[in-house]
């Protein structure tokens, strides 16, 4: 995709999820609470599933600087001594990594000195994000999920580094699950990273990746979706955008005001929705509260 060609896609998306020019929430407008009064009737058995792959504290391919997880508590004196002690951690993280799952603000994504909806990133500062922070989600994010499994579709059990899942892609695994996209709801994308991952071992995901085309960006705007998440990054690396490394963040993000949640963990759900024969479920997304934040380490829940 040429760079003129993104241009007008990114100008044709904006124009289409202008939401006034104060609006700080973006997509989640779509998110009304008769939708989320409506997603709660998706609960049929209760089950739950999480969403999140465990946070990784060991360096690999795709994760070079890991969490950080330190016991800070007990001392080794107090370890097996009569009275009252705590069991203490700390716990620091590279929220923006290649592995851990986490949500982006809207605040993560700058472009031509902008961030969403024209706020400029000028708000940003050392101190933190002014506008468009993790603030925003500080309610939580809660809604009806709909997974939609592109490697089920193929008939693969993942999708290579590098393929990109298209409009085309999102409509027919629609069909085939017999399942609907619609407005408000929060639009989960199987490519199958983690279960390749899982199986081959890690490699550099910065470099090589399976994702979503950019056009594919045009079926998000059509159905008014609120969030948009994966099991990989979202983006396909290599881009398909000439000079631009990440052009589903930048529609999704900057132009749409769409949150991302990035390196998502599927393979749970997936069965679960395979053996209920339904792919859509009530979704509770609680990231942390940390004013002023670029995004957050996640760990949505399904509930079905």
């Amino acid at each position: 995709m040429s760079a003129d060609a993104f241009r007008v896609l990114y100008t044709d998306l904006r124009d289409q999820a202008r939401h006034g020019p104060e609006d700080r929430r973006g997509a989640l407008g779509h998110l009304t609470p008769e939708r989320v009064v409506a997603a709660a009737a998706e609960v049929r058995s209760g089950r739950t599933v999480s969403l999140a792959a465990p946070v990784e504290t060991l360096p690999g391919p795709d994760n070079p600087h890991p969490a950080d997880h330190r016991m800070t508590g007990p001392a080794d004196g107090d370890i097996g001594a009569d009275g009252l002690h705590f069991a203490l951690d700390r716990f620091a993280m590279n929220v923006h990594g290649d592995a851990d799952s986490h949500l982006d603000a809207l605040c993560h994504v700058i472009l031509d000195g902008e961030l969403y909806n024209r706020v400029p990133a000028s708000t940003v500062t050392p101190d933190g994000a002014a506008a468009l922070s993790l603030d925003v989600v500080r309610d939580g994010i809660v809604g009806r999920g709909v997974l939609l499994d592109i490697p089920r579709l193929r008939g693969v059990p993942w999708l290579e580094p590098g393929d990109h899942v298209t409009e085309d892609d999102l409509t027919a695994a629609e069909a085939a699950q017999g399942v609907g996209v619609g407005p408000g709801d929060l639009l989960l994308v199987r490519v199958g990273h983690r279960r390749r991952r899982r199986e081959l071992g890690a490699w550099n995901a910065a470099q090589s990746r399976a994702g979503l085309h950019p056009t594919a960006m045009r079926f998000l705007a059509d159905r008014h979706v609120a969030v948009l998440g994966s099991d990989g990054n979202n983006d396909t690396a290599p881009s398909a955008v000439a000079e631009t490394a990440f052009p589903v963040h930048v529609l999704a993000m900057h132009a749409m005001g769409v949150h991302l949640m990035d390196y998502l963990q599927f393979e749970d759900l997936a069965a679960e929705c395979e053996r209920a024969g339904r792919w859509s479920f009530l979704c509770v997304v609680a990231p942390l509260r940390l004013p002023g934040a670029t995004g957050s380490p996640v760990n949505p829940i399904a509930v079905l």
